[in-house]
């Protein structure tokens, strides 16, 4: 099984993955980001596209990697990666769900206000990137990507963990971490995701 978490730039994917494999076992994060900075990385300047997405080969790697994954590992793959344009998300979810690869695909949907307080503290301060996206991201998820929202302005990401295993049909462990250990895993995983 594929779990994709989508949503838009701070709408706490990436926290929300890493929470689910400390209480999924037998679960793995796979990144679709980390193929974007590759592209960056190993094509001239000139050839960069403005959105790393825009490039053909982002698509199609991610899914086959996703494909390869879903049937060679036994086990649950989480995906945390905003996915707003229609023709992209056939591109790698819908493919993968017409191959008979089973994908739940979720989007963390918050109002602007909610993920611009969450953008502030990762220190993103002023109009950052990720702030000039809300826009784009909230109109993609009411009109073109529009399956199963989780609504998180007012939940935590322990009930909207617990909700994404619900809908799923995954049981969790008990998170038997105290609450400052929690909040140390979160801060080290934002640390680490920080671009």
């Amino acid at each position: 099984m594929i779990i994709w978490i989508n949503g838009a730039f701070g709408a706490g994917k990436t926290t929300c993955s890493y929470e689910l494999t400390k209480r999924l076992p037998n679960s793995f994060v796979y990144d679709p980001e980390n193929i974007g900075y590759f592209i960056r990385k190993n094509i001239p300047k000139e050839l960069h596209e403005a959105d790393f997405q825009n490039h053909e080969q982002w698509r199609l790697f991610n899914y086959k990697m996703l494909k390869y994954l879903a049937d060679s590992y036994d086990g649950i793959i989480i995906a945390p990666m905003t996915l707003v344009n229609r023709q992209y998300y056939d591109e790698i979810i819908g493919r993968l769900i017409k191959e008979d690869i089973e994908v739940k695909h979720y989007i963390l949907y918050a109002e602007k206000k909610t993920i611009e307080k969450r953008l502030n503290k990762r220190l993103e301060r002023g109009n950052t990137w990720a702030k000039s996206q809300i826009d784009r991201c909230i109109y993609a998820f009411n009109h073109d990507i529009t399956e199963q929202k989780i609504i998180t302005d007012d939940k935590t990401v322990d009930s909207i963990v617990e909700e994404i295993a619900e809908k799923s049909g995954v049981a969790l462990l008990n998170d038997k971490r105290s609450r400052f250990k929690k909040l140390l895993d979160r801060s080290v995983t934002l640390i680490k995701h920080i671009r």
